[in-house]
């Protein structure tokens, strides 16, 4: 009998897990690991439930796997390198179409904090001060403006394209792929490009270093609730459908552990969890910047995990659309809240 990759993963994970001693089975902890994109404040719920010691007290050895866009989650996910990732709800959705169906196990974020929109400081000098104006400019060249999105796919890009679409505006600006901090502010200095998607750590870097000005700001109330019609899934954990068939448990520990870390952000106060991720993951970064990411979520969400089906199907607007290759989804298909349920229920 043949079996998957994913299956001699979830397997070796429960091999793993235990190891004859003489009169007894010792239980050891599961081996697994989360994907997401570049070590961003966005994704600091992975690093929180590792620092916090939740994975270990779930029977869980996690390991973290980063890289330079939000796509290298969904990408390391169905090569079978991680058993789940962290990334745009766009994600799932988009390996479901590929013939890899996944399961969305509960939200960390529902309002979209890397939607906002960052000019040149030179354009923003010169009264390009909005979407409308920034979609009006010409470069030197009479080319449309270059707006810079992690990769094409990814959530920075989905989100972006969304609001000029919303607009009326979606012809009028190239999209192309910027990468991460050590591509997208230099080209922007250089005036390669005329605008960035940036989440609030970035805006806090680039505005301190006169590179750019925001235009567009998902923190300032109702701006996202505007274009989007309210709260949807933005960023989420998620795994391959595989996974909860073939290790429920596995599922529920990681849940559980997640769902822990997001009930201590929700309850401590924002320096202490800026302590706690800094020293480890952020030594490198402004500490205004780590505290702007931080932040967001604690001025705009519950912390609950909670996607009901109204807000997944709100979601239809940014991702059901020409060039997103995603096709209408229903919200049973794609969501399971039974973990989140049970995390909610142990962990009150």
């Amino acid at each position: 009998m043949s079996i998957t990759r994913r299956q001699a993963l979830i397997a070796g994970s429960a091999l793993a897990g235990a190891s004859l001693l003489p009169g007894r089975l010792l239980a050891q902890s599961k081996q697994v690991s989360l994907a997401f994109g570049p070590v961003s404040p966005v994704y600091a719920i992975g690093m929180i439930a590792e620092l916090k010691g939740y994975f270990k007290d779930e029977g869980l050895d996690s390991k973290l796997i980063t890289g330079n866009a939000g796509t290298f989650g969904r990408q390391t996910l169905a090569a079978g390198q991680a058993l789940f990732a962290h990334g745009d709800a766009s994600h799932p959705l988009q390996l479901g179409a590929r013939g890899k169906p996944c399961k969305i196990l509960l939200a960390t974020e529902m309002v979209c904090s890397y939607a906002n929109i960052m000019v040149r400081q030179d354009l923003h000098d010169s009264g390009i001060n909005s979407v409308e104006k920034l979609a009006d400019y010409k470069r030197p060249d009479g080319a449309k403006p270059i707006v810079a999105a992690t990769a094409i796919g990814s959530g920075t890009w989905v989100f972006g394209t969304y609001v000029f679409e919303a607009r009326g505006l979606g012809d009028k600006v190239n999209w192309v792929a910027g990468g991460g901090t050590n591509t997208m502010f230099p080209s922007l200095q250089t005036k390669q490009f005329d605008a960035i998607m940036a989440p609030p750590s970035w805006i806090v870097e680039v505005e301190k270093k006169g590179f750019g000005k925001t235009i567009y700001d998902t923190s300032k109330p109702g701006v996202f609730e505007k274009d989007f019609g309210g709260t949807l899934p933005v960023l989420v954990i998620y795994t391959l459908q595989d996974t909860v068939e073939q290790d429920k448990a596995l599922a529920q520990a990681y849940v559980n552990a997640i769902y822990r870390a997001m009930a201590f952000v929700k309850a401590a106060p924002l320096a202490e969890v800026q302590a706690l991720v800094t020293p480890k993951y952020f030594s490198g970064i402004d500490p205004d910047a780590v505290n702007a990411e931080l932040g967001f979520d604690k001025s705009t969400w519950a912390y609950d995990g909670v996607i009901d089906k109204t807000a997944f199907e709100r979601g239809a607007r940014p991702w059901y659309r020409k060039g997103t290759d995603i096709p209408a989804t229903k919200y049973e298909d794609a969501v399971d809240m039974s973990f989140l349920q049970a995390a909610r229920a142990k962990y009150k």
